[in-house]
């Protein structure tokens, strides 16, 4: 009798998982069809969809040099960690601040004084850097730009700290998308979302490197550094959802777009970029980056 019984409940097994996998199948179908539903009904969210996903891909374009080169001299790296550190700069002041500035004059908040505009966007910057700067002590992560040598058994847990890290330092580009596209400023949110694109290339080839570096193979370091940019199309919709909801919203959203970038600039990049002695290139490259982003964002705007 418990022969028979341990017989049917083995042959129940592969139905109770074949139930499971549609009801997961179905259920994300679902979600799918809801998502897309929202995005489409939404202008600015799609968007803010297809800017954060060219981010994306420019980010996977740039870790494809890896699978054909060992690696980048430490002078190119640091070139291309200013590049990337002054396209990020130019784009908060001209793509995010000021665009905030004017934002929170024209709604009336506060007064819609200078001073309370100025205060506005002040305090979002804050409370974005303090969001990062909160992220960057509760989350374990390894910074990815400073990949260190480790043992084997280590080598998971360092593979998710790498993951961890690459999230957060592309999570602000991808709500600044998408808070620039909320704003309806299609010309000046076009620009902030090439400016970011464009520095979005050696970043890919700069992560894809530093993984490899750190003893991950080929393979592995060129898909993880393409995985990396899907964090800006998740970012880019749900700063475009969030602000989207309301026009108060989007000084606040700006300001904390613009305090999330300059924490990864400050804390991670700049940083990076003088630590082997080639703070001349680095600087250079901060200064082409900043002129190049400045260009777009004022031919575009």
């Amino acid at each position: 009798m418990e022969e028979a019984r341990s017989l049917a409940a083995r042959g129940f097994r592969p139905l109770r998982t074949g139930v499971g996998a549609l009801i997961v199948v179905v259920g994300a179908v679902v979600a799918a069809w809801q998502f897309w539903t929202f995005v489409g009904g939404n202008p600015a969210v799609y968007s803010a969809l297809i800017g954060g996903s060219i981010a994306a891909l420019a980010t996977a374009l740039g870790t494809l040099p890896v699978l054909f080169s060992q690696r980048l001299s430490d002078r190119v790296q640091d070139t291309l960690f200013g590049f990337g550190a002054g396209v990020m700069l130019a784009a908060c002041a001209f793509s995010l601040v000021i665009p905030g500035l004017d934002a929170a004059r024209s709604g009336q908040t506060f007064g819609g004084g200078r001073w309370a505009a100025g205060s506005i966007i002040g305090i979002a910057i804050l409370l974005g850097a303090a969001a990062l700067l909160l992220m960057d002590r509760l989350l374990p992560h390894e910074h990815f730009i400073k990949g260190r040598e480790g043992q084997s058994a280590q080598k998971l847990r360092r593979t998710w700290l790498f993951v961890i890290a690459i999230a957060l330092h592309n999570l602000p580009e991808g709500l600044a998308i998408g808070v620039g596209y909320a704003g309806n400023e299609g010309l000046r949110a076009n620009a902030l979302a090439t400016g970011i694109a464009i520095q979005d290339v050696p970043e890919g080839l700069v992560v894809a490197v530093a993984l490899l570096a750190a003893g991950y193979r080929r393979a592995f370091a060129v898909g993880l550094g393409m995985a990396s940019g899907l964090i800006e199309p998740i970012g880019a919709v749900l700063g475009a959802a969030i602000v989207g909801y309301s026009a108060a919203l989007l000084p606040w959203g700006l300001g904390f777009a613009a305090g999330a970038m300059l924490f990864v600039i400050s804390h991670e990049i700049i940083p990076e970029s003088h630590r082997k002695g080639h703070e001349a290139f680095a600087t250079g490259g901060l200064m082409i980056g900043f002129v190049l982003m400045m260009l777009l964002d004022t031919a575009l705007a």
